[in-house]
């Protein structure tokens, strides 16, 4: 008899292992995660009912809230809702739920000009995988370069969706993990993060660096000193004035961007003389 040994892999919180003579595959589930999930489910619509509930009693308990000009943070909407969210000028929906928490359709989205980007996540003590934090961060900021404003839930609108939302302010508004927590809850008190969605959080900007090179939060055009030679300016009477060299990256908003890799293929000779003869930008256009 002939034992081969198994490869074991990790894989959405099961453990695989792959028989390598036979290519049989072995199913572990994680009987935590599969604890939590049944709990999950026995739990959705008692505590649905409760936030329904106090959200009709207290004002101060909001189904959603504005974190930034572009970003809402909330509870898992009802399809009498999309309307609202439309007239908020919502143009795209992250849902964290798992398909049995998904009240909305996405074809409901879409019948009123809304991107929905489903992303299911276990609820209570799960966070989003990087990848999948990954498209939902790239999500909001080309909806907010566009002026559209997302909708980030999942069923309360305090840990899965609030993961997604530090982690966006983390990269694209320079805040650290600690700082985005305080700010988010100044506009939303009731956020509470499970440990692995505040190490996703803690993590994410670190790894986001290495798999990119850059800083996605950085909007720059760079001129360096090459670039100004044979420069001059015919608006200085005296000619004593000089363009001097900033040791430093200037962030733009994603308009600013845009225009710069506009000028960048330009050369215009204008009533201040000619401008610099290249543009190199920090980050391809």
């Amino acid at each position: 008899m002939k034992i081969e040994e198994l490869d074991e892999v990790e894989s959405d919180g099961r453990s695989y292992c792959q028989d390598r003579t036979f290519g049989i595959q072995i199913v572990r589930v994680d009987a935590k995660r599969a604890l939590v999930g049944a709990g999950a489910r026995i739990l959705f619509y008692p505590t649905l009912l409760y936030n329904v509930f106090r959200n009709k009693v207290q004002a101060e308990f909001r189904w959603w809230d504005e974190i930034d000009q572009y970003l809402l943070l909330g509870a898992v909407p009802f399809p009498k809702d999309v309307p609202r969210l439309k007239q908020l000028g919502v143009g795209g929906v992250i849902t964290l739920n798992e398909p049995y928490e998904t009240l909305v359709p996405t074809s409901l989205y879409h019948a009123h000009g809304i991107d929905h980007l489903v992303i299911p996540t276990r609820d209570y003590l799960f966070a989003p995988s990087f990848v999948d934090i990954d498209r939902a961060v790239d999500f909001i900021h080309q909806n907010a370069s566009c002026g559209k404003t997302t909708y980030v839930h999942c069923k309360a609108g305090r840990g899965r969706s609030t993961t997604i939302v530090l982690c966006y302010l983390v990269v694209f508004k320079d805040m650290s993990p600690a700082s985005a927590l305080e700010y988010v809850r100044s506009k939303r008190p009731r956020v509470l993060l499970a440990p692995s969605q505040w190490k996703a959080v803690q993590e994410y900007k670190q790894r986001r660096l290495a798999s990119t090179g850059y800083s996605p939060s950085v909007d720059a055009v760079l001129i360096t000193k090459a670039d100004l030679e044979g420069y001059h300016s015919s608006c200085d009477d005296d000619g004593s004035k000089e363009l001097a060299i900033v040791a430093r990256v200037a962030r733009s908003s994603p308009m600013i961007a845009r225009l710069s890799c506009l000028f960048a293929s330009l050369r215009v000779s204008g009533g201040c003389g000619p401008v610099p003869r290249q543009l190199t930008e920090a980050r391809a256009c």
